[in-house]
């Protein structure tokens, strides 16, 4: 029975579940447990030296704290919400296009979306085909950095209902609200610019910003040919017009999701993708142009008011785009700094556009965006690229044949699911290993499979699943474990109860385990903040990230970094959804402390960021979609 696993206090469904009114309730900050440190011996270090290093290690151990205050503090409970508006402030709705007055606009090339235009080609492989292999990399050009974002970031369609229109884009986004921003940092490309160059990405027009151009000498000197960059940045104020102090959680959501759609539309083109992560935040600020935002000031508490410097930019994080099978390179990231440090001297072109006559700051937001700034890492040596490793394969049949571009453009968030569509135990299988970090037949830990490749770290985020309606496998509870080196540790840290046994016909290098078998459809509805759409698919899930222990043990920068691995195991869902036939929706919306109760999590080793459900959709016939170009003229 379900209801022998039911966390404590689990009440009546509330009245608006999906967009809630979230209460303005005092919240007193969460004590956190102090960190052991040792000190180096007097006898080794002087005086002064040990000092300083108590100072650093203290400051380190501060970040820390807040990111755990922060996420304490903006968790959902059955009794209170995180705090959020009291409604929706639709005169002050953020416009969803940031523009780049008087910078020269450079339009990008289109492609065809409709069958029967669209054909298997090298252009437009099969979507399931590039989890086996890469095909051969593409020259960068007009039209295959054309082709880039239009597969990834661009506008997919239009929505129009009575007196609302408004825009969807291939990468997947909380609420629609949109806070991901791109640039791109490339060599000399005809027809795009003669100069190595610095652009920001406009959506609305599908065409390149130019912001300024570099020196010459920048990708000769320090990364192999055929690359070039792409940067993301993030406005918190665009999310947290709607969520609150929970936004800054979904935008990090949200750069996961863009991270796993550029990866994918590089992969078509040959390309493979690979984060910078030794770059510092001041780094990246100078390389993107955004060093010349005005300082925010950060408040003592919510405050109301005309405040245009929130509608900043905060640099998340540079993505390297590369030739697939390249040779090993060295990435200097001390004389790499040392260059872009003079990019504030570059003649940067258009002024930013303004998003909103009056805005809420949330300053816990802003104040943990702070603590989670990752400082230059100063380091030497060979980048480290993975070999591309294949995925799993048990259902190849289960993809309807689209290809790269029709999944990733037709990929729609799905507003309710119908309670009837089912998915054979094959199809679930074969979903699953598709988010699987590491190679068939390896132990899963290292993120070498695509698109998880594009990440730096070993796979920190599992899945909870609940199984509602898959044909053969018994409805229940069940754990996917992405890092098998986490195993053993996540059994000791659940409920004695759980069974950690294989289910019938699971694929030998697939590490599913059967936890409970219960109806847990109500329950999944229940701890997804009463939403139906968490019961009413194929199954939900909840994504549980090696939590404390990894921020504990890398830096408070891992925290967003978390989310961004729950955003690109999100996008391969929606993706693997899209091809099977079906749709899935991601949830930023659940009761994070009553999942954990559920799954008997003590403290804050591991914790639940990101739920998703996948099922049948039902279609709103009310709502007709409108091509994406040329779309209406408004900033919708």
């Amino acid at each position: 029975m379900a209801s022998k696993f039911l966390p404590s206090r689990l009440p009546l469904p509330l009245n608006s579940p999906r967009f809630h009114r979230l209460p303005s309730t005092n919240k007193t900050m969460i004590p956190i447990a102090s960190f052991s440190s040792s000190s180096p011996s007097a006898s080794s270090v002087d005086n002064s030296v040990r000092k300083q290093e108590e100072e650093e290690e203290e400051e380190l151990q501060e970040k820390v704290a807040q990111a755990l205050t922060f996420h304490h503090q903006t968790k959902h409970g059955f009794a209170n919400y995180a705090r959020g508006p009291r409604g929706l402030d639709w005169a002050n709705q953020p416009n969803p296009f940031r523009r780049y007055i008087s910078a020269p606009l450079l339009p990008l090339l289109h492609f065809p979306t409709n069958k029967p235009i669209v054909a298997v080609t090298d252009d437009a492989p099969l979507y399931s085909s590039l989890f086996h292999s890469l095909p051969p990399p593409k020259p960068i050009s007009h039209s295959t950095i054309s082709q880039l974002f239009f597969d990834s970031l661009a506008l997919s369609a239009w929505k129009t209902t009575g007196f609302s229109t408004w825009s969807l884009r291939v990468n997947p986004s909380s609420g629609n609200l949109h806070p991901t921003e791109a640039y791109l940092i490339a060599p000399p490309i005809q027809s795009i610019s003669d100069s190595p160059f610095v652009a920001h990405y406009a959506p609305k027009e599908h065409s390149l910003e130019l912001r300024a151009t570099i020196p010459s000498g920048f990708f000769p000197n320090f990364f192999p040919d055929n690359s070039f960059l792409i940067g993301i940045s993030s406005i918190f104020w665009r999310e947290a017009w709607k969520y609150g102090e929970r936004a800054f959680r979904y935008c990090n959501h949200d750069v996961g999701h863009a991270i796993g759609a550029i990866a994918m539309a590089a992969a078509t083109l040959g390309w493979d993708v690979k984060l910078l992560d030794g770059f510092g935040y001041k780094d990246l600020e100078k390389l993107m142009g955004l060093q010349f935002f005005p300082d925010f000031k950060i408040p003592s508490r919510p405050i109301k008011g005309k405040f245009p410097e929130i509608e900043f930019e905060h640099p998340d994080c540079l993505i390297l785009v590369f030739p697939n099978g390249s040779n090993p390179f060295d990435v200097n990231y001390k004389e790499l700094s040392s260059v872009v440090n003079e990019f504030t001297n570059l003649e940067w072109k258009g002024r930013p556009n303004s998003l909103s006559k009056e805005h809420i700051c949330w300053d816990i937001i802003y104040r943990t965006a702070e603590a989670v700034k990752k400082p230059l890492t100063i380091q030497k040596g060979e980048f480290l690229v993975d070999q591309f490793k294949s995925s799993g394969i048990c259902s190849e049949n289960s993809y309807k044949g689209f290809t790269i571009r029709e999944v990733a453009r037709k990929r729609r968030s799905a507003v309710d699911m119908d309670g009837v569509t089912v998915m054979d135990r094959q199809t679930f299988y074969q979903i699953l290993l598709h988010c699987l970090p590491s190679g068939k037949g390896e132990k899963h830990r290292r993120q070498s499979t695509l698109p998880f490749r594009a990440l730096s770290w070993d796979a920190e985020v599992h899945a909870a699943i609940f199984v509602h309606r898959v044909i053969g496998l018994p409805k229940g509870w069940y754990f996917l474990v992405r890092n098998e080196d986490h195993l053993e540790e996540l059994k000791m840290a659940t409920r004695s109860e759980f069974k950690w046994e294989k289910p019938e016909g699971c694929p030998d290098d697939l590490p599913l385990y059967k936890l409970a078998s219960s109806d847990c459809r109500e329950l999944a509805k229940r701890l997804s903040c009463h939403q139906d759409i968490a019961s009413d698919g194929c199954f939900s899930l909840g994504m549980v990230a090696h939590f404390e222990p990894t921020l504990v043990e890398k830096g408070a920068w891992m925290y967003p970094r978390l989310f961004w691995e729950t955003g690109v195991l999100g996008q391969v869902l929606y993706l693997e959804a899209h091809a099977v036939g079906i749709s899935a929706t991601g949830i930023g919306c659940f009761f994070d402390d009553p999942v954990h109760e559920l799954l008997g999590f003590r403290g804050s080793k591991f914790q639940s960021l990101y739920h998703f459900t996948v099922g049948g959709p039902v279609l709103d016939k009310r709502i007709m979609s409108l091509p994406a170009y040329p779309g209406p003229s408004i900033d919708a």
